[in-house]
């Protein structure tokens, strides 16, 4: 019998049976790969979608801790998986995408190229599937496939309801350096977001550590023994003292980490009925006072990826924002024109200590 298989009766070669768990010992020669690439090795038959389930819920775990698809494995890794229900072979696996969700999907296109296809995400769509979510993106992007029938692959993940830039890999390796991109953090990301308050300073950054709070509702607050997470921030324009419009460049990659920090600092996001609900102005008649919009005001405006395969420049793509966004915009007389709300945010954080180092070397001389 395989020494790498703790469970005896089970065949480590097939999916678990119902009502079986597998623990899988990772070997020398499937080391240092991504948790993702070597589960779908093994289980070619379940699909991305699956296996990001079984991840989320803590179903599926590495050396009895959660992990996350992007974990690299090392030899002696033991890996639960769970009883998974087969999505049947690979070859037969190929999903049928209605004419409407085909339209949809091919309307959200705004950019593409051999590598990469990059889609505007409308708020209220998930990405991905889940217990009563039966319709998703990634359940239409079979209709995105190429020529050769390869279908465009997830490299990350917007709230269902956030709106903008959302990447595809088109091929496995176009899939890999992007997965890469994202875990090195080598892109920089731009949001945009109306908030009810104004930051003080108007440019800065806020360093505050997340974790999840709840089991049955995921909702992330402040913790000190939390993951670290960082956004840099500045203040596009205001109105009065109620309302900002806001650029926003996360540097790590928490879950809700936008909405988490700025209800963290007393000024959520317009329309963030999970964080934001209690806030000064969500409950008080300032959407009827100003005439804007329902829903969350958090629009994924850009993405500067680097180069990788034969790119050798930086690719920029960015998405117009929804009508619902910009009916606010206009309601508080902001100018989409503004320079300040397309250029790329520093890092506040290093800025500012180079800026304190450059002082304290002058009073030193």
């Amino acid at each position: 019998m395989s020494a790498d298989v703790q469970t005896p009766d089970q065949d480590e070669t097939k999916p678990a049976a119902k009502g079986g768990v597998l623990t899988v010992t990772v070997t020398e020669q499937e080391a240092d790969q991504r948790l993702d690439r070597w589960f779908q090795k093994r289980y070619p038959d379940v699909s991305y979608g699956h296996l990001q389930k079984l991840l989320r819920s803590g179903q599926m775990r590495v050396d009895g801790k959660r992990a996350k698809a992007s974990e690299r494995l090392a030899e002696g890794m033991a890996i639960r998986i769970p009883p998974i229900q087969s999505d049947g072979p690979a070859e037969s696996r190929v999903k049928f995408v209605g004419d409407a969700d085909t339209a949809l999907i091919r309307s959200l296109v705004i950019h593409q190229d051999a590598d990469i296809i990059v889609l505007n995400k409308p708020a209220g769509l998930a990405v991905q599937g889940g217990t009563n979510t039966k319709r998703h993106i990634d359940g239409m992007l079979t209709a995105l496939a190429s020529k050769t029938g390869e279908v465009p692959r997830l490299v990350h993940r917007l709230d269902r309801d956030t709106s903008g830039v959302l990447v595809l890999g088109r091929t496995m390796a176009a899939t890999r350096a992007l997965n890469d991109a994202f875990r090195l953090r080598e892109m920089q990301k731009l949001y945009w977001a109306i908030t009810v308050g104004i930051l003080k300073p108007a440019d800065g950054y806020i360093d505050l550590p997340l974790s999840k709070q709840g089991e049955v509702y995921e909702r992330m607050a402040e913790d000190n023994d939390g993951q670290r997470a960082i956004t840099d921030y500045r203040t596009i324009d205001q109105a009065g003292r109620r309302l900002a419009w806001m650029a926003l460049a996360p540097r790590t990659g928490r879950t809700h980490q936008l909405r988490a920090h700025m209800a963290a600092k007393g000024k959520p996001i317009l329309g963030d009925t999970k964080y934001g609900e209690d806030a000064d102005g969500m409950a008080d008649g300032l959407l009827d006072a100003f005439e804007v919009s329902e829903g969350l005001h958090l629009h994924a405006r850009a993405l500067w990826l680097p180069p990788f395969g034969n790119r050798t420049h930086e690719t920029h793509v960015t998405a117009p924002p929804p009508e619902a966004f910009r009916k606010t915009l206009k309601a508080l007389s902001f100018d989409l024109s503004n320079e300040l709300a397309d250029e790329p945010i520093p890092n506040m954080r290093e800025e500012h200590y180079r800026a304190r180092r450059d002082r304290e070397s002058k009073k030193r001389r």
